[in-house]
């Protein structure tokens, strides 16, 4: 359980949403749960291909944010719940990074520096309405 690599997003009926890992939960634990895995992120055609990733998930594309793949679920995961948190508690600008940090700090990237990963992140929050006050 201390990579986070298998993180998933759990929605809660109020909104919010949190992240869980799936390596340290049985598989009962989210019975009758509503949960978003990496596969549910983006959105599909009738087909199954996809038409459109997330913010999160293009942004780590156009940052060049991952290597090998392995810890990218987790960061997408860890990403999306934070910025659904700072939709509904934003951050003062100055405050941006170290609160990405803070959220992100526990997923374990081999490949990265994270900081790829980080630059990514803020710039979807600073993209994103509410997310962060001046």
């Amino acid at each position: 359980g201390i990579c986070h690599a298998c993180t998933i997003v759990e929605n809660h009926p109020d909104g919010s949403t949190t992240e869980s890992r799936t390596c340290v939960f049985s598989a009962h634990y989210f019975n009758n749960k509503s949960i978003t895995t990496i596969e549910g992120q983006a959105k599909y055609d009738k087909l199954g291909k996809v038409e459109a990733l997330t913010p999160v998930q293009q942004a780590f594309i156009d940052h060049f944010s991952f290597q090998c793949g392995y810890c990218t679920p987790g960061f997408v995961a860890g990403a999306t719940v934070f910025l659904d948190g700072l939709k509904r508690k934003p951050v003062q600008r100055a405050n941006l990074e170290s609160a990405i940090e803070e959220a992100l700090n526990d997923h374990i990237c081999r490949c990265t520096g994270y900081v790829r990963y980080y630059e990514a992140v803020k710039e979807v929050a600073l993209a994103t309405s509410g997310c962060v006050i001046d």
